[in-house]
């Protein structure tokens, strides 16, 4: 295994390269973070449990450590890391409980480390944060893993192609940094340009984009166009209110970059709107040009890779929020895949034990036909702790 010194040297240098000339500013901290326990319970369908000779239900529960400290050298430079400490426990071996954090497609260097890794315990920490920010008169620009949050949908965001996430994930937090170099430039005001330059695959390839973003009356209004896995894209997201209502919308246009590989359509179009002080509803459709409406087409070797986050061409998504109370909000979402007949429910119940402190229950329950999209996950039963500092 490599050592942790040897694949930091590369981010220690830049950085120390890049803050040498203000070592002599003020040096401010912060620091922050949560601890959070999520046990569950899940199991999968008969079927598959058959097909795979596996446990047809297993328990885990993951524990997690996610600190958040943050350097200022004088009042325009600051340098922001988030490290995290995962220990997950499984009862049983299944092909399906699958929580490696290992390098994403968006991350030159491999900052993930697993020291244990037992038949029943798993411990990793990596770094999901870690870059320099320089603020100036123009905008600013940041080096080093970062998110960059693109987009204007609740559930999709096709525009999104640094740190995508798959909502299925319920025990997933934060979207996985990109290690990048990105500029923001100030117009005017709501006015800006966004530059991101993303090397990846030892510097053999490179993802860069950039977006316009401004204003129009209530609307938000951006432009985007990119290089991204050696393929070409263009395209927009809005948001603004109509009636009441929030209404937003994007999507993306990949070209063609061979004869075998054709150009293909994404996009959401959603609304939402407050009923009552009370009730919140937002309904959202996805459409997805890349996947394909015959289930036996599917590209599941994509979906485990995490290049696609979905396997079919329509969905559909509605949420509901309700305050019960000052302190207890109880959420449902629904999403189906339009053309197979599969979807899930994730229901939650969150209580506000203290300002820092959040109790949550919920359950995540999967439904179709063999081998249609969402036949394959687990249904879970879970509960949440999270305590913020």
């Amino acid at each position: 295994m490599t050592k942790p010194i040897n694949k930091l040297s590369n981010y220690i240098i830049l950085i120390f390269f890049l803050i040498t000339n203000l070592l002599t500013a003020q040096i401010k901290t912060d620091f922050g973070g949560y601890f959070q326990l999520l046990p569950s319970y899940q199991k999968i369908n008969r079927q598959l449990s058959n097909l795979f000779r596996s446990d047809q239900s297993f328990f885990f529960n993951l524990s997690r450590l996610r600190l958040r400290p943050e350097l200022y050298f004088g009042d325009n430079t600051r340098i922001r890391i988030e490290y995290e400490l995962d220990l997950l426990y499984f009862n049983s071996k299944n092909l399906f409980l699958n929580f490696n954090e290992d390098k994403t497609n968006r991350q030159l260097i491999d900052l993930t480390w697993q020291p244990g890794n037992e038949a029943h315990l798993l411990f990793t920490h990596f770094i999901d944060r870690f870059y320099l920010r320089q603020d100036f008169d123009f905008g600013n620009i940041r080096i080093g893993r970062q998110r960059i949050a693109w987009g204007t949908g609740r559930i999709w965001n096709p525009t999104d192609l640094f740190n995508p996430i798959n909502p299925t994930a319920f025990y997933k937090i934060e979207k996985d940094g990109a290690d990048a170099v990105s500029a923001t430039i100030n117009l005017g005001d709501f006015t800006d340009v966004s530059l991101v330059y993303n090397p990846v695959n030892n510097l053999n390839n490179h993802n860069f984009a950039g977006r316009f973003r401004t204003n129009f009356d209530e609307f938000d209004v951006s432009l985007m166009a990119g290089r991204f896995d050696e393929r070409t894209v263009l395209g927009l997201d809005f948001a603004g209110n109509l009636s009441g209502a929030g209404v937003r919308g994007e999507g993306i246009y990949e070209f063609a970059n061979s004869i075998s590989n054709n150009g293909f359509l994404k996009f959401i179009l959603g609304m939402d709107y407050q009923f009552t002080p009370k009730l919140y509803g937002l309904i959202e459709y996805h459409y997805n040009g890349e996947g394909k409406i015959d289930k036996n087409k599917y590209e599941y070797s994509r979906l485990i890779k995490g290049e696609i986050l979905n396997l079919s061409k329509n969905y559909i998504a509605i949420s509901l929020m309700y305050q019960i109370s000052a302190l207890v909000n109880l959420t449902a979402t629904n999403i189906n895949n339009l053309n197979d007949g599969s979807g899930f429910l994730n229901a939650t119940l969150v209580y506000s034990a203290a300002e820092n402190i959040d109790l949550t229950s919920g359950t995540i329950l999967f439904w179709g036909s063999n081998l249609t999209e969402y036949w394959f996950y687990p249904s879970s039963v879970y509960l949440a702790a999270k305590y913020y500092f």
